[in-house]
């Protein structure tokens, strides 16, 4: 059997954290957002948020890049119009469904029911 190596501790700067946290506080942009743009999981974002509260990290002076800002945006108005989407699509499939059930059953019960009369 092999070792198995301890697993990989990543060491965040502080000004990384502050500007972490800084994103997670812009409107409309979800932790998992930040989380996921920054490569870092989001229970890791949330504990350093609590850190902010407690005046263990100072997000002060944290400037943003504006381009990093606009793509969080961008990202969560693509995800609200990606879920719409995904409504929309499961709701055709249930109309497909229902539209070939009914002519199945339409179908079957004229074959059912028509009686043919014998010709003279």
């Amino acid at each position: 059997m092999g070792k198995s190596r301890p697993p990989k501790v990543h060491r965040y700067s502080m000004h990384f954290k502050a500007t972490a946290v800084r994103l997670s506080e812009l409107p409309d942009v979800l932790i998992q957002d930040v989380a996921e743009a920054l490569d870092i999981h989001p229970f890791m974002l949330s504990r350093w948020r609590k850190q902010v509260r407690e005046g263990l990290i100072v997000t002060q002076g944290v400037k943003l890049d504006d381009q990093t800002t606009a793509e969080l945006k961008r990202l969560r108005e693509l995800e609200k119009k990606y879920k719409v989407l995904q409504e929309e699509h499961e709701l055709l499939k249930k109309a497909i469904r229902f539209a070939s059930d009914q002519k199945r059953k339409s179908s079957s019960s004229s074959k059912q029911t028509g009686k043919t009369t014998p010709s003279r």
